[in-house]
């Protein structure tokens, strides 16, 4: 059954086509990611996904209803949340109290939401009452993935991951991704790193001009010599 599903989005800013019928979906409990280089597409994606944007054309529905008129409130209130790309974390701000903001439509069970992100990220209750803006980018990024499962979401976007992480961190975060969604939470990774992203992934798109112009099963992306052509531009 699909959570999540685009059928022929078409998004402009102004006069200016950014996404040209874009359709995808991404079923309960399922991974998925949506792969594109620079000015592909990705992050307006996932911003018509969230409603920041409105379609000129298509539709989008979550958990069998159609959204894509409704505001990012309601969406969020229906079960997703959104790391987004440079974590935008409130440097000022503890770790539990950035954690405790991505709760704020709970009504009760804060604590157990926390919990459930400290053990996920034992690190993150080592620094509970640290500035969040003196924490490194690998901390942060725990931070920002934590924040969003407060609110223990069916649907859990992610912007570009990877972006500014040594690469042992980057492992590091995308074998937690996998844990999230082994918990029975739906991934839609948004991500520049096709190898990486398809080793955990169950399925992918990737997107080039605003046009969806591969769809496979992961293992089978990762074999395609179509995905290299179509992801270097070639």
């Amino acid at each position: 059954m699909s959570l999540l599903r685009l059928d022929a989005v078409t998004t402009y800013y102004g006069d200016i086509r950014i996404l040209d019928g874009v359709s995808l979906e991404v079923g309960e409990g399922e991974l998925v990611c949506l792969l594109g280089g620079n000015a592909s597409g990705k992050s307006t994606t996932l911003k018509t996904v969230l409603g920041v944007v409105q379609p000129r054309a298509g539709r989008v529905e979550f958990a069998g209803r159609d959204v894509t008129s409704e505001p990012t409130s309601r969406r969020i209130e229906l079960g997703m949340a959104i790391v987004p790309e440079n974590r935008r974390l409130f440097a000022p701000l503890t770790v539990e109290e950035n954690l405790e903001l991505g709760a704020y439509l709970r009504d009760g069970g804060i604590d157990d939401a926390r919990e459930e992100v400290f053990g996920l990220f034992p690190r993150l209750r080592e620094r509970r009452t640290q500035l969040a803006g003196t924490l490194s980018g690998g901390e942060q990024q725990m931070v920002a993935m934590g924040r969003a499962l407060m609110s223990q979401p069916r649907l859990l976007l992610m912007d570009e991951p990877s972006m500014g992480l040594a690469p042992t961190l980057v492992r590091q975060n995308f074998e937690i991704i996998r844990r999230v969604n082994d918990a029975g939470v739906a991934v839609l990774v948004v991500e520049q790193n096709a190898n990486m992203s398809l080793r955990i992934a169950d399925r992918g798109y990737v997107l080039q001009t605003g046009s969806i112009v591969l769809a496979d099963s992961a293992d089978s992306l990762l074999e395609s010599e179509e995905l290299k052509r179509a992801y270097l531009g070639a």
